[in-house]
């Protein structure tokens, strides 16, 4: 709760150093987090690269072993004894 407390104060401090009411520094600080991270976030994908994806995790799909029919406990647990 301290820390609380001395965070709420170092922001009361800056805001009036700035002239500013706490919410305003508040929302000045958030506008300009989300500017500076901005270009961070990733571009929405088209279909085509969506589906390029998809294929390229599918690509070696036909090298996975088929499992056994049916799937037994026994054998989900068979290196663990």
């Amino acid at each position: 709760m301290e820390n609380s407390v001395k965070l709420l104060d170092e922001l009361a401090a800056q805001a009036k150093v700035r002239g500013l009411r706490v919410e305003e520094y508040v929302q000045e600080l958030l506008a300009q987090r989300v500017r500076e991270n901005s270009g961070n976030f990733p571009l929405p994908r088209t279909e085509d690269e969506i589906q390029a994806w998809l294929s390229s995790m599918t690509q070696f799909s036909d090298k996975i072993p088929p499992l056994p029919e049916p799937i037994s406990r026994e054998w989900i647990y068979q290196e663990h004894d």
